[in-house]
């Protein structure tokens, strides 16, 4: 069969959705590692696999058409984030309009909790959660012409309404699934402004948090497999681990292949010294440039010597407020006390920080604290501070709360960009004072002379420093 995996143009007044955090527009471009390892899985079956971003590509409708004109595919995959419902379905009824046999795959937390906006007809189905084994069986039930509708893991449409059949348990050897097939975007560009260098890809090691914090969608994926598992087991799934040796062996398949770059996308990259140790001495190796996400009391002296050490570029750290009965609040089982000493511990062995403050993750807030936490990181001296405003996605504690103490404009979750807006209302925190001191703590923390000229020293090219500009006036404007 010939299978393509799709990211179709955004349309009317729409925005391109991020689909790999899955909970912002598009700063800066990532590859879909969720996607990739799918598509690579479908590949190994004996399936002719194609991929195609019309957002990278940025082409539009006509072209998008054209496409669908000329092309034989015989399935569609789509990954859906909230932010791309829309235009995901738009662009299946564009398909069906032209070839009415073609299945169309919903996968992604989109499609997870929201498959009544997407099952336009017969020929869709969602496969929710962890996707992999669920689009194994479904491929092949459809290549032999079997029936597909009693697969564990999917939603479809039955008698004009979702039938939503039992979840799939996950994936107990993560090692057996394949490399993700980076081959199929070798045609597009990819650039990580905290890295720098190209060319750039993602690698993923494990899935999911065994952390409590109620606002938490770390990643698109993470989000899928948390909506379905908590449906059927009331509770968060599993932290799953590859082992050291598969994820050495992609490092090294990564370095033979050219790549200077890698992001870690883990929820939560630093577990241990005992495994970190033999994936930073393989990244060492091979002078790769990289980063990962982590918790500050994740940070001890030995492992920010190793992250230094290593050629590690940046470190995220979720600090989302620097005031104790918040941190308390959204049950982040950090105190402020524990994330000065990581961000201490990294500075000291020159490992560039990175904070994510997220505004509004609580009743507490208040202006007043929020002023606190942005100066608290212009005085602690960061490399970098990425400012959201907290959303109530559905699944989550934090939408819970939202939802029965009326916190919600309108009453309810419509998808929203955290970058730019909110759609929260506290009874002495509006939305719209949220959304203002989201930009204006953003313009006064990225513009001022001194962080401006320690980033303009760190490019080796107008072309590096082209790619990190637009993703700031994006971040900054919108």
């Amino acid at each position: 069969m010939h299978i393509t995996f799709l990211t179709p143009p955004v349309f009317t007044h729409q925005k391109a959705a991020e689909r790999t955090a899955g909970c912002t527009n598009v700063v800066y471009s990532m590859p879909n590692i969720y996607e990739l390892i799918v598509a690579a899985l479908v590949e190994q079956m004996g399936h002719v696999v194609s991929y195609r971003d019309f957002v990278l590509e940025k082409n539009g409708l006509r072209r998008f058409r054209d496409f669908l004109r000329d092309d034989i595919s015989d399935i569609y995959f789509f990954w859906t984030v909230n932010l791309s419902l829309e235009t995901d379905a738009w662009a299946a009824k564009e398909i069906h309009q032209v070839n009415q046999n073609a299945l169309i795959v919903f996968q992604g937390p989109g499609a997870t909790f929201f498959p009544e906006k997407l099952l336009l007809s017969e020929k869709c189905v969602i496969v929710r959660g962890e996707p992999e084994q669920t689009v194994g069986e479904l491929v092949n039930a459809v290549d032999k012409g079997l029936d597909w509708e009693s697969l564990k893991g999917i939603t479809w449409l039955m008698e004009g309404r979702p039938k939503r059949n039992p979840s799939r348990p996950l994936i107990q050897n993560l090692d057996e699934l394949p490399f993700p097939a980076r081959h199929l975007i070798k045609n597009y560009e990819y650039f990580n402004p905290k890295l720098k260098r190209r060319p750039y890809t993602t690698v993923l090691t494990s899935r999911n948090c065994p952390y409590n914090c109620i606002y938490c969608v770390p990643s698109s994926l993470t989000f899928a497999r948390e909506i379905d598992y908590k449906a059927e087991n009331g509770k968060k799934p599993p932290v799953s681990f590859r082992s050291i040796e598969n994820i050495v062996a992609e490092i090294e398949q990564l370095a033979a292949d050219g790549y200077k770059a890698i992001a870690f996308v883990d929820d939560n990259f630093i577990v241990s010294e005992k495994r970190l140790m033999p994936i930073c001495k393989v990244l060492k190796k091979h002078n790769i440039a990289w980063g990962c996400q982590a918790r500050a009391d994740a940070i001890t002296e030995n492992i920010a010597r190793i992250l230094g050490e290593s050629g590690c570029r940046f470190v995220d750290l979720g600090v989302e407020s620097f005031d104790d009965e918040i941190l308390s609040y959204i049950r982040k089982g950090l105190t402020s006390n524990q994330i000065y000493a990581g961000i201490e511990l990294l500075k000291k062995h020159k490992v560039p920080v990175k904070l994510n403050i997220l505004i509004g993750t609580s009743p507490l807030e208040t202006p007043e604290t929020i002023k606190k936490t942005v100066d608290k990181a212009q005085e602690l001296d960061v490399n970098q501070v990425m400012i959201n405003i907290v959303a109530p996605f559905p699944g989550t504690e934090f939408y819970r709360l939202a939802k029965e103490n009326g916190w919600i404009l309108g009453g309810d979750y419509v998808p929203t960009d955290v970058q730019q807006d909110s759609i929260l209302n506290y009874p002495n925190l509006s939305n719209r004072q949220m959304t203002r001191i989201l930009h204006q703590s953003n313009v006064r923390f990225f513009l001022r002379p001194s962080l401006i000229w320690r980033h303009l020293r760190q490019f080796r090219s107008l072309k590096e420093f082209g790619g990190a500009f637009r993703a700031f006036r994006i971040k900054l404007f919108g």
